[in-house]
């Protein structure tokens, strides 16, 4: 069966060598929204198919890693059941944060990909190979990225740029043909 998934060729290339994908999580991987409890406590919704698209990103062999400007246990939690090894909570500047993840994992920027949606994303998006910004994003990550998702923050945007990143990797077709037999 031939994948319903199409991208430009020019995405492709420049994901092909993508070992670690960056994701922020505040309008990222949730709509950006923040809510509270009467108790002051944080609640966040996330999108499941934003957490299979981070599970099958690691069969492929690709890393993500999350670096967040916010920490919560919602938060941990979820990036505990996906099996995200590699987070960075409280980071305003995501540039550096990011290096120390590429420097423990063996890999340079021209192996990274990331997706973020406002300026404090901008120092580790501008280093990779291809940045990914949700259609929801501030206007100035729209005009830096390579990629703008179909779909908003929250709403499925991250498991559209890992399955940009699983096509560019060759496995998309491979790993789909799994859960149709």
């Amino acid at each position: 069966m031939k994948p319903a998934l199409e991208f430009p060729v020019e995405l492709l290339l420049m994901a092909q060598g993508v070992r670690v994908a960056f994701f922020d999580v505040d309008g990222v991987l949730t709509d950006g929204g923040l809510h509270f409890t009467e108790h002051g406590e944080t609640m966040k919704r996330f999108n499941t198919l934003d957490g299979h698209g981070i599970k099958l990103l690691q069969k492929a062999g690709i890393t993500p890693a999350v670096i967040t400007g916010r920490d919560s246990k919602p938060l941990r939690l979820r990036l505990e059941a996906l099996g995200v090894t590699h987070a960075r909570y409280g980071t305003e500047d995501k540039g550096p944060a990011a290096q120390e993840i590429l420097q423990t994992l063996g890999l340079q920027w021209s192996e990274a990909a990331a997706m973020g949606d406002d300026w404090p994303d901008l120092s580790m998006m501008r280093r990779c190979a291809l940045a990914c910004a949700p259609k929801n994003a501030h206007a100035e990550l729209l005009a830096r990225a390579h990629y703008v998702t179909q779909a908003r923050g929250g709403d499925g945007a991250v498991r559209e740029f890992c399955d940009l990143l699983l096509m560019a990797s060759g496995r998309y077709a491979d790993l789909l043909r799994a859960y149709q037999t």
